[in-house]
């Protein structure tokens, strides 16, 4: 159940109205059970000096893209009342005049763009006004009898406006209509959501926390859990099963989801969505459309629903299955496209953001792994929504055609451009091994700023860890993940990708990073030494990448490896022979990959760099010694050594190599494989021959 966040403390540090809005909006949006991700707006009315110093009434409301949870005062927009209250005598006002009209209100042109609603809470005659949607009043307003049940809850102290697109229309038939009806508390908008208001901000939050209790306990009295979703047809799959079949399906269904636009997937098993996909009506009822407009942007009308018997022995017939059906839906999503599409309308991909599988769980996509988990956690509002509905009735939605217009409604579209624009590397996903290092921690950092999402796979977990929290701390959760893996372990492997596939649903860029380095005369090296080398070197090279062959295999969608040689790759150096063997291994696993590759979009290119001091395990380690020793020289006078025996006379740093990884990765080298690229500062004698 619902409960009020509110504390007197924390509210009386507001400093003026906008920002006590800013607290109830913030409280509003804390719990999605209240309000959805983007959905909703809030507003105030007040008093402020205007530039001439003038007392003017203004109303501050939610700005367009913005979520209430996370808002600041800046994400508010203030428009001058004694301009918008001549509106309510027009009969009629498209959105286009609508959204001009409103921008010669405002009182600061820096604001946002205010909602779509912002008529809705100009017109109603009360101080603060909410307008959200929660699970409980969408469940009743989704409901064939919603009115009549309303009725039943709040007697004569609600207006019921059928549904109509926001816009001027709503927004002066939800006024008069509580203008016609002096006991009026709240309005409920058929297929949409709640409106309420208070003579404080305060009051207001409160009413807003009392009515969606009274419609809650309502519902929650005739719930019957083993009738849910017409009762259990199916028994979910034990969570490590579910687990196991997701991480192998997941590529597939990311390459099939991914031919318009690369998709980041996420898997969900919670316990309301196993209850959903497991139920014996839940095939036909995630069919009837989305359980609230402000859904449709970010679902689609409807969801995959995938035909298929629990069977934890049947992961192939599953992905077959997925396939074939995530092709038809395109088919049919095109079809739906082309009968409702307006001129000028552009087709958003048309793969679906949501897909439900019997006895497993939800798969989400989206242009990043945020995003894919809005689709998610407004298909959980969907299912809380389904199960109040059914409990009262027969869930109802929007037409097909109703649909649409939300769908691509430029109003709601608009909100999409506030998005920061796509980089080099949005949608993909980059998997580094010896990620806590100089050379691949630099590298996750140049990936991520352009887009990626990077997996950060070591020994050295918590320092992997490390960088992770550094990149999701400023790029935003889920950025970047760390895995503890050797590369010398085929199950460490394997389990670090099923882990990726089941984090984002699979990889796009390898960098093949991890490494050691030993030093000793030829007739000094022990078969230890040697097999050390070579394991890590070459084995957890070819490992790494043969894992990750399959993967993009699988995928269909294309990839780049990038390895990490060295100077010693092609260079005959003084006892280093089981390390510049092992390098020079590497050169070769490469080539011979990117010829294999090939054929399925697979790049495959090699950087060479050379004496990589910052930041580097192995330089930290007895190789400096080592190597400091075989020149005649003390290990602190090594790095000037190194910069001197160039011929630009430069040492070379990590972020340099992470450069070359990124123009190995991008779309710049799109027409590259096979090839190795020398940065070193030009070492003559590892120039290629």
């Amino acid at each position: 159940m619902v409960q009020s966040l509110w504390e007197h403390s924390k509210a009386q540090q507001a400093q003026n109205t906008r920002e006590e809005l800013v607290y109830r909006s913030n409280l509003i949006g804390a719990d999605r059970r209240v309000c959805n991700w983007g959905g909703g707006n809030t507003s105030s009315k007040t008093t402020i000096k205007d530039f001439r110093g003038k007392d003017v009434e203004v109303m501050y409301v939610k700005g367009s893209g913005s979520d209430l949870a996370t808002m600041k005062a800046g994400n508010f927009t203030g428009l001058r009342m004694e301009d918008i209250r001549p509106l309510f005598e027009r009969e009629s006002m498209t959105d286009e005049e609508m959204v001009a009209y409103l921008g010669h209100c405002m009182v600061d042109a820096k604001d946002p763009r205010p909602s779509i609603e912002t008529l809705l809470h100009a017109f109603l005659p009360f101080p603060h006004v909410d307008h959200t949607h929660p699970d409980a009043i969408i469940s009743l307003c989704c409901a064939h009898n919603g009115k009549e049940i309303a009725q039943e809850i709040f007697g004569d102290r609600f207006v019921w406006v059928p549904y109509v697109r926001p816009g001027f229309t709503l927004s002066k038939m939800i006024a008069e209509g509580v203008l016609a009806n002096p006991k009026a508390e709240l309005v409920l908008m058929e297929k949409h959501g709640l409106v309420t208001w208070g003579d404080t901000s305060e009051a207001c939050y409160a009413q807003t926390i009392r009515i969606i209790s009274e419609a809650e306990a309502y519902i929650e009295a005739r719930i019957d859990d083993g009738k849910l979703f017409g009762g259990r047809k199916f028994a979910p799959l034990p969570q490590d099963v579910r687990r196991r079949i997701a991480g192998e399906i997941m590529p597939a269904v990311r390459g099939a989801v991914s031919d318009s636009k690369k998709m980041i997937l996420t898997f969900d098993d919670q316990d309301d969505v196993l209850d959903f996909v497991c139920g014996s009506d839940s095939p036909k009822l995630s069919q009837v459309g989305a359980a609230c407009p402000d859904h449709l942007v970010h679902t689609k009308v409807v969801p995959l629903f995938i035909d298929w018997t629990p069977d934890a022995d049947d992961a192939q017939g599953l992905k077959e299955k997925l396939v074939a059906g995530i092709a038809a839906y395109k088919e049919q999503y095109q079809a739906y496209f082309e009968r409702n599409r307006h001129e000028g309308d552009v087709m958003f991909e048309a793969a679906p953001r949501v897909i439900l599988i019997p006895g497993l769980g939800m798969i989400n996509t989206g242009k990043s792994w945020a995003m894919s988990q809005v689709s998610g956690a407004l298909y959980h509002r969907a299912i809380a929504v389904m199960r109040g509905a059914t409990a009262l009735g027969e869930f109802v939605s929007l037409s097909e055609n109703e649909s649409y217009n939300v769908e691509y409604w430029p109003l709601e579209l608009y909100k999409l451009t506030l998005a920061p624009a796509e980089a080099e590397f949005s949608r993909q996903v980059a998997f580094i091994t010896g990620g806590a290092g100089g050379i691949g921690s630099a590298a996750a950092r140049r990936l991520v700023a352009e887009g990626a999402h990077v997996v950060l796979a070591d020994l050295n977990l918590e320092g992997a860890q490390k960088v992770a929290e550094e990149l999701n701390a400023a790029y935003g959760d889920y950025r970047a993940i760390a895995v503890k893996m050797d590369v010398t372990d085929e199950s460490a492997v394997q389990q670090a990708y099923h882990e990726t596939s089941l984090t984002y649903g699979g990889v796009d860029i390898i960098v093949n990073n991890a490494g050691l380095a030993t030093s000793s005369p030829l007739d000094e090296t022990s078969l230890k030494e040697w097999n050390l080398n070579m394991n890590v070197l070459g084995t957890g090279y070819f490992l790494v990448a043969r894992e990750a062959f399959k993967l993009m295999k699988v995928q269909g969608i294309g990839g780049s490896m990038v390895f990490i040689g060295s100077k010693n790759s092609i260079y005959a150096g003084k006892n280093v022979t089981a390390y510049s063997s092992a390098k020079a291994l590497e050169a070769h696993l490469a080539r011979c990959i990117a010829a294999e590759g090939g054929e399925y979009g697979i790049r495959v290119n090699t950087i060479l760099p050379d004496a990589i001091l910052q930041g580097s395990a192995i330089w930290n380690s007895n190789w400096r010694n080592e190597r400091a020793a075989a020149y005649g020289i003390e290990p602190d006078q090594l790095e000037e050594h190194y910069r001197k025996r160039t011929t630009l006379l430069v040492n070379i740093y990590p972020q340099d190599i992470a450069e070359g990884i990124a123009f190995f990765a991008s779309s710049k080298s799109s027409k590259t494989t096979g090839c190795m690229l020398t940065i070193d500062g030009g070492v003559p004698a590892a120039f290629t021959r």
